[in-house]
């Protein structure tokens, strides 16, 4: 077990003998005790950072070109790698870390943000008497409450559902759950319950209630996955390991090992992405974690190297959060394919996924508007039918690349690995691949066990069990109400603060702008719906964000909520970072569009545009055309055929409202389909039909008219904020 590991010194009795001396209840206690203690000689071993802050990217760098020789070089800034990175500087290993794009870029930023055992492996372990499935479930368990424990702030306990629609799933779902519950031991979290109808509705009523038995409610663990790997990333560059995003390796280094007379990787050939500067980084030891990239590297050490990685593409959706309640998610156990769907609460959105489809390897993987449309028809199995599952509710959309791996030490190449690989290549490269999020830890630490026997290193066993990470340790539930009393922030936006960087809030906070009114006196939000504020950009740059995406995406996660948000946001994100990094203007311009670019392929943005174009159909009953003729027409008073910013002023200064050129503009400019400054007709009847299937959802000028045609009478001001801002 992997709680066992950590104690030194320490001889364990098996389970079942230890429980009949003890008896099942003082066995019980002993267990607690003895994972309690496990956390507390792990923590006791590391010494205090090297460092009070992480060090700039610019001093990493120096580190890494003026070192002589590290005895461990990471390539790969996810999970994985940054865990590598943290266990071996914290064993007292000269560590350095190189990630070409920004840490968490990839796979890690794009999961389900579940930090969960795996019920599914649960049930295919007893159904296939699998051992190896049991282990994993076992150690994903165990580090489930490792990691909720040494990150409160980003991590926490959440209530699934698992709906019941006939009765006889009920036993053989609770008898499942139970066993869950069992192998978890003193590291379950909260025990698991039945509920009754009733119940159930009362917890989601937003479920399909025809048919319901009941449900069962189990608990696994949420996190923000991108905050909680940077957050390992920082840990590690405070404890001194040299990390550095945006740094790709070119090329690896070998020598001829005078005793053997064989070539051995000595590191490798680096590039800095923002400068185009290289230079060599050496290490008696160079480890590969590059997740979906893992065949890339180890390409590089060997072109006839056997391709070990079989990637799989799974989709996720963001809808607002009134789809689920603030506190209980729901999981599909049996979709119409068989996969598995999980629909959560998640920074007060509903986050619905995942699909699993064999896919190519990419650094900008795009979500299918096929794999969109499939979850989407399967939430709506599960809604009842006075929710209406609008495409337009999608808010955001992304794709994640999971690196499945095959064993090449394995007989059989073609079966899967259900576990994590470590494999040491002739040449003496470790590779890492394979596993999920939850086990990011104990596979750094297997990769670093193998890394100390391979290179004969001097040091000792694994100190990461209890370890805080950045922001962790004096974190405490209440803390955001110090932000308030202390700075006079929102208590949104301080409970945010709290949420994200842990007890280092009150260092965002100090960077937070006046805002001129009389509440909040500090604390300038980037946009209005979320509580992300202009001081996060410049701390961002601190924890080394380099670009717009970075900031967008993985130190905010706006464009992970709500993309329209995200783009919304970008030019004053630019023009900040721009006064911090002394960005001209042509740099500014080029961060706008790129960061553009990657929201519209990456993040759904794309979909947007293809449910209202100019060959959108017009599909409305005669009676509804007319309808939206004579509303138009209140505007287009000319009968022009079209309408400008012009027209709709006109009407605003009618009921006596006021509404800047600019906001008009954008208003309009989301339905001028072929972008000639006027809304015509056609265009309008396109988009009250996307909207009638459901496939637009909150737009402003189709409520900004239908508000005006209602209350021209009546003069009441006229609502213009995005609302939802699906896609």
């Amino acid at each position: 077990m992997a709680f066992q590991k950590a104690v030194k010194g320490t001889i364990l009795v098996g389970g079942g003998a230890l429980a009949s001396v003890l008896g099942l209840s003082q066995f019980a206690h002993y267990r607690r005790k003895q994972v309690s203690l496990a956390y507390v000689e792990a923590a006791e071993c590391v010494t205090e950072p090297v460092n009070r802050e992480p060090p700039s990217r610019e001093a990493q760098l120096l580190t890494l070109q003026n070192m002589s020789e590290f005895d461990i070089l990471v390539i790969g800034g996810g999970a994985t790698g940054c865990g590598c990175a943290l266990d071996a500087v914290t064993r007292g290993l000269k560590t350095a870390l190189v990630e070409r794009d920004d840490f968490s870029s990839g796979t890690s930023s794009r999961s389900t943000k579940l930090i969960h055992g795996g019920v599914r492996y649960l049930q295919k372990a007893i159904m296939k008497l699998d051992i190896e499935q049991y282990r994993m479930v076992k150690e994903a368990l165990h580090e489930r409450a490792n990691l909720l424990e040494i990150a409160p702030h980003l991590s926490a306990p959440l209530p699934i559902m698992l709906p019941i629609y006939k009765w006889w799933q009920l036993p053989y779902y609770w008898v499942g759950i139970k066993l869950y519950d069992l192998v978890a031991g003193s590291n379950c979290l909260k025990s698991s319950y039945v509920l009754s109808k009733s119940r159930a509705l009362e917890h989601f009523p937003m479920l399909q209630k025809d048919k319901l038995v009941g449900a069962i409610v189990y608990y696994d663990g949420q996190h923000n996955d991108a905050r909680m790997n940077l957050a390992i990333a920082l840990t590690a560059a405070r404890y001194g390991a040299a990390t550095a995003n945006y740094m790709e390796v070119v090329s690896l280094l070998k020598k001829t090992d005078p005793h053997t007379g064989k070539e051995r990787v000595s590191g490798a050939r680096c590039k800095d992405v923002l400068t185009g500067q290289e230079f060599d980084v050496r290490a008696k030891c160079v480890i590969n974690a590059t997740g979906p990239f893992t065949d890339t590297v180890r390409k590089m050490d060997d072109k006839n190297a056997t391709a070990i990685c079989q990637p799989s593409a799974g989709v996720h959706i963001v809808m607002p959060g009134y789809y689920s309640p603030e506190s209980m998610g729901l999981l599909d156990p049996a979709t119409s394919d068989g996969r598995v769907i999980f629909f959560l609460p998640w920074q007060k959105m509903t986050i619905a996924g995942t699909t699993d489809t064999p896919t190519d390897v990419t650094h900008h993987p795009i979500p299918s508007e096929e794999d969109i449309n499939f979850i989407l028809n399967e939430v709506r199995n599960y809604l009842s039918c006075d929710v209406e599952v609008r495409r337009g509710d999608v808010l955001a959309a992304w794709s994640g690349i999971r690196p499945l791996v095959t064993d090449p030490k394995s007989a059989d190449t073609q079966s899967i690995s259900r576990n994590h690989v470590v494999d040491i290549s002739e040449s003496g490269l470790i590779t890492i691949a394979g596993g999920k999020w939850t086990t990011y830890r104990s596979m750094a630490e297997d990769t670093i066990n193998a890394a100390i026997k391979a290179h004969n290193f001097k040091a000792g066993p694994s100190r990461t069990v209890g370890l805080f990470l950045q922001g962790g340790k004096d974190w405490s539930p209440t803390l955001y109400i110090r932000l308030v009393q202390d700075y006079g922030l929102e208590s949104e936006v301080a409970q945010h603060l709290a949420a994200t960087y842990g007890d280092k809030a009150f260092e965002v906070a100090k960077m937070a702008s006046v805002t001129g009114k009389r509440w909040p006196i500090v604390g300038v939000r980037l946009v209005s719906e979320f509580p992300y504020i202009e001081a996060e950009v410049k701390y961002g740059i601190k924890e080394y964000a380099c670009t717009a995406v970075d900031m967008i995406s993985r130190r905010t996660r706006l464009a992970f909520l709500n993309v329209q948000a995200a783009e919304e946001a970008l030019p004053r994100i630019v023009e900040l970072m721009g006064r911090e990094l002394n960005w001209d203007d042509y740099k500014k311009e080029e961060e706008l569009e790129t960061a553009r670019k990657f929201l519209y392929y990456e993040m759904g943005y794309k979909s947007r545009s293809e449910q209202l174009t100019d060959r959108s159909e017009i599909s409305l009953l005669p009676s509804d055309i007319d309808r939206y003729k004579k509303r138009f027409h209140k505007f287009d008073a000319d009968q022009k055929g079209f309408i400008t910013i012009v027209d709709v002023q006109r009407v605003l200064e009618s009921i006596n409202v006021q509404m800047d050129e600019n906001t008009l503009h954008e208003i309009l400019n989301e339905v001028d389909l072929n972008k000639n400054g006027q809304v015509e007709l056609n265009e309008f009847l396109q988009l009250m039909s996307a909207i009638q299937k459901g496939r637009v959802s909150g737009s402003r000028l189709a409520i900004l008219m239908k508000t005006a045609e209602e209350n021209l009478d009546r003069r009441v001001p006229i609502p213009v904020d995005r609302s939802c801002g699906g896609l």
